[in-house]
């Protein structure tokens, strides 16, 4: 379980190159209740199949002032199939099909496979989390907090923040802070704070679509065939 949780923590927080910052403030005051906004990602969370969106992974630490990051384009279907492509300023590649999740890092011909089984519903907090997640789903598994409304990207969002539950988690994420559009009811951007430091790092969407037809081929592994696979224990 130790290296599952470890593996979460690198795939999420995975960049690359020089990226800036802006500083993000969601205001105090809103017209939403956390019911309120639980219940509109239920009522989201019925019609939602797929998701197709741009990607931007920011990593920041705090004791360099420093912060990289990496871009490219997030694939999400509902039956337990993700794909992640980065193509600046590396190509990599992260596949979740089912019980399998691979990545795949072109410029040293590798790719790791792990076996996610076991540990389904952990994975699905943090791969998953806000795309068709229900509102029950999260009151399970984290303390929520209303922070409240904020103009992002030109849109207005809700913003939540999730602390955890699990003893587990909170090892490595102290808390979560959500973006959620409230045109469609899905996250534009997470921020993941990590445990015992300022340091943190932000997943910003852009360009999101609902329910686009994703074949069952973006899902299949296309890597080479002379590809070296490594099967690190779980």
């Amino acid at each position: 379980m130790r290296r599952i949780t470890f593996l979460l923590f690198v795939l999420v927080s995975l960049c690359g190159a020089a990226g800036g910052l802006r500083p993000l403030t969601a205001q105090a005051t809103s017209n939403w209740t956390l019911d309120g906004v639980l219940a509109m990602l239920d009522k989201s969370a019925q019609d939602f199949h797929t998701l197709t969106a741009d990607i931007e992974h920011i990593k920041y630490t705090a004791v360099v002032k420093d912060s990289s990051a990496e871009t490219g384009q997030i694939l999400v279907r509902r039956d337990d199939k993700m794909r992640i492509d980065f193509q600046k300023p590396d190509p990599r590649t992260i596949l979740r099909n089912g019980d399998s999740l691979f990545v795949f890092t072109p410029k040293i011909n590798r790719v790791e496979e792990y076996n996610i089984g076991k540990h389904r519903s952990f994975v699905d907090q943090y791969l998953a989390l806000g795309f068709g997640t229900k509102g029950e789903t999260l009151k399970k598994n984290y303390v929520l907090t209303l922070i409240g409304e904020e103009e992002f990207d030109n849109r207005q969002t809700v913003v939540l923040e999730l602390t955890p539950k699990s003893d587990q988690a909170r090892s490595q994420i102290a808390r979560i802070r959500m973006w959620i559009d409230e045109a469609s009811w899905l996250p534009v951007q997470q921020k993941f704070f990590e445990t015992g430091s300022d340091d943190y790092f932000l997943s910003h969407y852009t360009h999101v679509m609902k329910n686009l037809k994703i074949s069952d081929a973006r899902f299949k592994p296309d890597w080479p065939r002379n590809i070296k696979v490594e099967k690190p224990r779980g």
